[in-house]
């Protein structure tokens, strides 16, 4: 009779327990998430991370610190005064001033004071002998911006001088910022007087040169480029910098070899692709944010190394510290390969550093895994439970794209699927806790952002939010990337997406996407 009592009694203990956590664990599809704020970092200053300037505010020694060098028999007049670099000549003059080393993924922008007559300014790229040499100039006459130009000179020959404007029917005058972003295998040129920047020029020059060679970065140098027929050229400064581009996207949380979110320095990391223009032409940010708050902050770039020669600016990246190995591991997509398509291959790659690559410049070491195809955005973490690594990726098998699951015994091989492939369209896959259980989210073009069990893709809902990152006009592939926050936050969760508005007035593919959106999640 105790006997059965007893054991009457624990049962009841038993269901009692497991429905206290049952009803404990929130379901993803009921938490709220309402918008705190929108924001568009375009080249954004306060953002900017410095690598080299000529300020003329600041200098004393002109010619030592910022050697001249003149390329014609004639020479322009070059001085500084009241803060003002002034450039003048009535005759044809060519002249290059050194202001910095060479980064082909940097910001360069030349803050014009003024300019008149005829003549030419940009920028210059050239080995110590000048036998190469890679310039970007902006023709002008009576302060009217005549054409924009590339030249590049291999061993003192002109391999292609050719104009690379775009929206030319526009009359434009030649004041306020020159701004050349760098991409790797492509360029964009903008001028920016009053309001957003306008794009005056952009080229896909890497068949010519291919700046993104180990020996082109550690051996070319920075110059401005002026060319004066009758004219003079006064500048404010010149400067060369990491930047935040013209928008945001991929958005990933940075975590801990399990999936947990990195909450360092009370600040949540990110990885994002600073955006460009076209598929190969996207660079590996990394920023932080307090997540009380909406101060995102730019901390650093990320370049990837296949032991070719060539730093790679690959994107769509997970990022997380492994603490077993006391290392820094991930994954990537080969995004580059579109540089050179008839020679790569989009593929998934294996990262990984010893050094901390979330500040200023790094480069991690990236390993093919035979995960060739159309696949990106990977989110990967070690499922204790199972003891095996597990990967949410998206793959386009021809009708689109779709989340799968796969695992493996080891973080860089061997991967075979075993869930998925889901229904919907899915981009941005992610995986995170809500409460104590895991579950897979994806962006879509379904204008919804889809919830699923973990690790078998079954559907769970989609996710709730009052302002969507879209509208009638948009697309809606974002990135959810949602995170769970520890007990003591004015909010359990917060969300940090992106829209997929192009930037205007670039031509031919454009992915140049987006702003921020910030959302508080409460259940």
């Amino acid at each position: 009779m105790l006997k059965t009592i007893f054991k009457s009694f624990l049962f009841t203990i038993i269901i009692s327990t497991l429905s206290k956590e049952v009803s404990s664990q929130t379901s993803p599809e009921k938490i709220n998430f309402v918008r705190q704020g929108v924001q568009r970092l375009i080249f954004d200053e306060k953002q900017a991370i410095p690598l080299a300037s000529l300020n003329p505010k600041e200098v004393i020694g002109f010619s030592s610190m910022y050697p001249i060098k003149s390329y014609t028999e004639a020479s322009a007049a070059i001085n500084t005064s009241k803060g003002i670099l002034n450039i003048q000549s009535e005759k044809d003059t060519e002249t290059g001033i050194w202001f910095g080393g060479f980064n082909p993924f940097a910001t360069y922008s030349i803050d014009l004071n003024s300019l008149s007559g005829d003549g030419e300014i940009g920028f210059q790229f050239l080995s110590a002998t000048s036998q190469k040499q890679f310039i970007v100039k902006i023709g002008f006459k009576d302060s009217l911006l005549t054409d924009t130009k590339l030249k590049v000179v291999l061993d003192n020959k002109t391999i292609v001088e050719k104009s690379i404007a775009v929206n030319k029917e526009e009359t434009k005058t030649l004041k306020g910022k020159i701004i050349l972003q760098m991409l790797g295998s492509g360029l964009s040129l903008y001028l920016q007087d009053q309001g957003l920047p306008k794009v005056i020029g952009q080229s896909d020059f890497n068949k010519y040169l291919d700046l993104r060679k180990k020996e082109h970065i550690n051996s070319l140098q920075s110059q401005l480029y002026i060319h004066l027929m009758n004219g003079q050229v006064q500048i404010n400064k010149v400067e060369m910098a990491l930047t935040t581009g013209v928008g945001l996207a991929d958005i990933r949380a940075i975590t801990y070899e399990n999936g947990d979110p990195m909450l360092d320095q009370g600040r949540l990391w990110y990885s994002m692709s600073i955006r460009g223009r076209a598929l190969p032409h996207h660079i590996q940010g990394v920023f932080s944010m307090d997540p009380t708050v909406f101060d995102i902050k730019l901390e650093g770039v990320i370049l990837f190394d296949r032991k070719d020669g060539l730093l790679r600016n690959e994107i769509a990246s997970h990022l997380f510290y492994d603490r077993n190995e006391q290392i820094w591991r991930g994954l990537t997509t080969g995004f580059s390969a579109y540089a050179f398509p008839d020679k790569e291959k989009k593929q998934l790659l294996a990262i990984e550093s010893k050094r901390d690559p979330r500040f200023g410049f790094s480069v991690m070491d990236a390993v093919p895994f035979g995960m060739v195809g159309d696949i990106e955005d990977p989110h990967i973490l070690f499922d204790e439970e199972v003891n095996k690594w597990r990967m949410l990726t998206c793959e386009n098998q021809g009708k689109g794209y779709k989340a799968i699951v796969l695992e493996s015994d080891h973080w860089n091989k061997g991967y075979t699927k075993i869930s998925g492939p889901v229904a919907p369209n899915s981009t941005g896959t992610s995986i995170q806790k809500i409460d104590d259980r895991r579950y897979c989210f994806s962006g879509s073009s379904e204008r919804e952002i889809f919830i699923y069990s973990y690790p078998d893709l079954k559907e769970v809902g989609t996710l709730k939010m009052d302002l969507p990152p879209w509208d009638s006009n948009s697309g809606t592939r974002v990135w959810p990337n949602i995170v769970q926050l520890p007990e003591g936050y004015p909010f359990p969760y917060i969300a940090l997406m992106m829209d997929r508005y192009n930037y205007p007035g670039l031509t031919g593919p454009n992915w140049s996407y987006g702003a921020l959106y910030l959302y508080h999640g409460n259940k």
